[in-house]
């Protein structure tokens, strides 16, 4: 039988800051490691940053030189960690939080139900 495994699950969010609405989920990754984590976050803000105005591509860079080691410091605790910055009007956010990922059901060897087997995949052209 599979045990959990420890992990950290990654989302990044995206907001108009000029308006009230939540949050808008973007991307969601799933990561074994520390460094898997934080190197999540830093792939994204290398193949941003070109993009970004001044201020935002200056909040990314600062991340990457000084922030990016007490990020991985804190996962490394197993503590959330929370990544950040503003473009024009929106703001984007990276966050990283500590998991216990559960293993899938195995099916291999387990009686399935009658239904799974009357599905019979439809040919395409």
């Amino acid at each position: 039988m599979n045990t959990p495994t420890r992990g950290y699950w990654c989302e990044c969010w995206t907001q108009d800051i000029r308006s009230r609405e939540l949050p808008e989920p973007k991307a969601s990754f799933d990561a074994y490691s520390a460094p898997q984590a934080d190197r999540w976050i830093a792939v994204a803000l290398r193949t941003l940053s070109p993009a970004l105005d001044l201020d935002a591509s200056n909040e990314a860079w600062e991340w990457l030189h000084n922030g990016r080691i007490n990020t991985r410091r804190a996962l490394l605790r197993m503590q959330p960690c929370t990544v950040s910055l503003t473009q024009a009007h929106t703001r984007i956010t990276w966050t990283i939080r500590p998991v216990t990922f559960l293993p899938l059901a195995d099916r291999q060897g387990a009686q399935l139900p009658a239904c799974a087997y009357a599905f019979s995949p439809q040919a395409t052209d």
